[in-house]
């Protein structure tokens, strides 16, 4: 691979011996400006060792910089050194190994041997999948594929919310006003009506609250009835669930949700008792964090029933044996932050060196119409809703643009749910999202669809030129602005996998792929592409064909489809 920085570092070692060639290699900058070369140098850091001004070490440094063939030129500007690539070099080496390697461009193996855990989605059982399980379930998706493209072993949990007392609450609700039939017609729908009339009814007479308790205590403790009704509940939900997963594309290697963990607990309370870590604190069980400027972390509830920190550190060490897990990586709010904190260092305590691997991913709140979504109060907008209104708003443009295109249902759900999830991973993940049906279904511009729609021109072309490309093509005839940004923004990607894996962000491939559509587009708009000249023709496209290849690898790590006609 072209490694541009790579280069820079090996030409300036042995020029600068108080830093060595990593220490250069992270210093070097892309410069926001094409006229200012590919690759800078600022030497404002080298002047506090060497004691001068940076423009004088720049001007040394231009003097004794070795020939060679992979720079045009190199100028020291204001106290930095800029290199100037060999363009024709540069765009051979680069589209010459994205034809070579292909779907595999940007993967890499150093991941291999190792399992990262990845705990995201976790619908609550019984409620609707509405608009804020969607950041959960497309930011982990991505972290999934990002993970497995860079060669791990990857474990996607989905951790269902399917115990605790809003299950009492269900009962009580279902045995006042529930009805049969109805449920199993409307499914979710029909629960989530009556889980709100408790709401409703409980703020008049509380009473409704502590029936809701006992039945929840009855399932605690194996009663028949109880566990039935769970059960029907959570086989309508996870029906529901599932459709909109297959709709999505996203599959989970486990549902293991928190009941699962009820047969576990018993030993995480018995350790931390034997450990000295659990006290008693107003009738509750407790780990007392004071020490490291933390709330307690409650453990047990003063009638003796657990509580999310129980079973999220039952899952950990289940996670740990079963998986044994490099990383486990859990996707949620950024509200629950004190609590991964918490429960995090209460696994530390008990002197698990593995607690270091337990890794928050923490993304912003979703509100609606900069309110909070509150299904206790039917303030939610379903997921399956969005996803539709985007399918057929998908289908429409299809069908004034292109009625006979084959296909067509299949390409408009694919770019439908598509523009939802790149709508979703364009803002940076911590970022607090106001639900806009405006915007999500908005898909001019910097959109999943745009490049989408890129990706398919790209195979269009290919199509009509039916010939085969590769990698023995002439990169000299590329010698225009256009071709070698392309050349530029390709040779990024690898770079930008990586940046995406560290930061835990997909939004840095959604921004990326952007890019990428956008310099693709300039370079189609201002070239002729299927010219005369069979040499010309054959070097434009291998560009084309390495776009669509770039375009396709990234489009699937943040789960949309590549279609090949629009």
């Amino acid at each position: 691979m072209f490694d541009v920085k790579e280069i820079v570092a090996n030409s300036l070692a042995p020029l600068i011996p108080s830093f060595n060639k990593n220490s250069l290699y992270d210093m070097l900058e892309y410069p926001p400006n094409p006229e200012m070369g590919d690759v800078a140098l600022p030497c404002f850091k080298l002047s506090k060792v060497y004691k001068k001004a940076p423009a004088l070490i720049a001007d040394e440094l231009l003097k004794n910089i070795p020939q060679s063939e992979y720079f045009e030129k190199v100028e020291a500007v204001s106290g930095y050194l800029n290199f100037f690539i060999n363009k024709s070099l540069f765009i051979k080496t680069v589209i010459g190994e994205i034809l070579d390697k292909d779907t595999k461009y940007g993967a890499s193996d150093i991941g291999n041997g190792k399992n990262v855990v990845i705990d995201y989605s976790a619908p609550n059982i019984a409620k609707p999948f509405h608009v804020g399980h969607l950041r959960s379930t497309s930011i982990g998706n991505a972290l999934y594929k990002i993970f497995e493209f860079m060669g791990y072993n990857c474990i996607g949990v989905n951790h269902l919310g399917d115990w605790g007392t809003q299950f009492g609450k269900l009962i009580v609700a279902y045995k006042k006003w529930g009805d049969a039939k109805r449920i199993e017609q409307n499914g979710i729908k029909e629960l989530m009506d009556i889980y709100v009339r408790f709401h409703t009814e409980a703020e008049k007479d509380p009473t409704l609250d502590d029936e809701a308790r006992a039945w929840f205590a009855k399932m605690e403790h194996g009663d028949e009835e109880a566990l039935k009704l769970w059960q029907w509940f959570k086989d309508i939900s996870l029906k529901e669930f599932k459709r909109i997963y297959d709709l999505m594309g996203i599959k989970f290697d486990s549902y293991a949700g928190e009941s699962f963990y009820n047969d576990k607990m018993e030993a995480v309370i018995e350790e931390l008792k034997e450990k000295d870590l659990l006290k008693e604190s107003q009738g509750a069980m407790i780990v007392d964090l004071d020490e490291y400027d933390m709330p307690p972390c409650m453990i047990l509830k003063k009638d003796g029933s657990s509580l999310y920190a129980t079973r999220d550190i039952a899952a950990a060490i289940y996670r740990k044996n079963e998986y044994n897990f490099d990383k486990c990586i859990y996707v949620t709010a950024a509200a629950q932050a004190l609590h991964f904190k918490q429960w995090f260092k209460v696994v530390e305590l008990m002197e698990y060196d593995w607690a270091k691997d337990l890794v928050h991913v923490p993304f912003g709140l979703v509100s609606l119409g900069g309110e909070k979504l509150a299904t206790r109060k039917g303030k939610v907008v379903l997921l399956e809703d969005i996803l539709n209104k985007a399918m057929e708003k998908t289908l429409e443009t299809i069908e004034a643009k292109n009625p006979n295109l084959e296909g067509k249902e299949e390409i408009a759900r694919e770019m439908g749910v598509g523009a939802v999830i790149f709508s979703d991973l364009s803002a940076n993940r911590i970022k607090d999202v106001s639900f806009s049906w405006d915007e999500i279904l908005n898909f001019d511009g910097e959109t999943g669809p745009y490049v989408q729609y890129t990706h398919a021109r790209a195979c269009s072309v290919l199509k009509k030129a039916d010939e085969e490309v590769n990698s023995a093509f002439n990169s000299e005839l590329l010698d225009s602005k256009e071709e070698y940004q392309l050349a530029k923004t390709l040779k990024l990607f690898p770079e930008r996998v990586i940046q995406a894996m560290e930061d835990l962000e997909p939004s840095i491939i959604t921004r990326y792929l952007v890019d990428l559509a956008q310099a693709f587009n300039r370079f189609y708009n201002t070239h002729s592409i299927l010219v005369d000249d069979n040499d010309l023709r054959t070097a434009r496209l291998a560009m084309v064909k390495s776009t669509k290849i770039t375009l396709a690898n990234g489009l699937k790590l943040i789960g949309l489809s590549t279609p090949e006609r629009v």
